[in-house]
């Protein structure tokens, strides 16, 4: 006897899923580290670096760049000999940061859990 199939209760979403918008832009690897890096401030180049130990220079770089062309970050280059680059986040960043909040707060829970059923 075949399963009698339930309609979806969810809200529907728009033609164009923001959800996927979003995650366009904050699915890529390490992209939620950088955008979280720069919420406490503006960071140079190489302070993201020390941030991000595990990430290439050749990667942040790539990320930095797609970051700052969808808008996310701000890149600003100082005047100074040899000419260095702060990065910073953007309104539009600034705006994905309770989002990587809450993402965090619910990988601290289940962090929690497994602790406490390994125990």
């Amino acid at each position: 006897m075949a399963l009698k199939l339930r309609r979806n209760r969810s809200p529907k979403p728009p033609l164009t899923c923001d959800i996927g918008t979003c995650m366009q832009v904050l699915g890529g690897a390490w992209t939620p580290n950088i955008v979280w890096f720069l919420s406490g401030g503006p960071r140079r180049f190489g302070e993201l670096r020390r941030d991000i130990p595990t990430i290439s220079a050749k990667m942040l770089s790539a990320r930095l760049k797609a970051l700052e062309s969808r808008g996310v970050v701000t890149r600003r280059v100082a005047p100074t000999s040899p000419p260095s680059a702060e990065y910073s986040l953007s309104d539009l960043g600034r705006d994905y940061v309770p989002a990587i909040m809450a993402i965090a707060e619910v990988g601290a829970r289940l962090k929690a859990r497994a602790a406490a059923e390994a125990a």
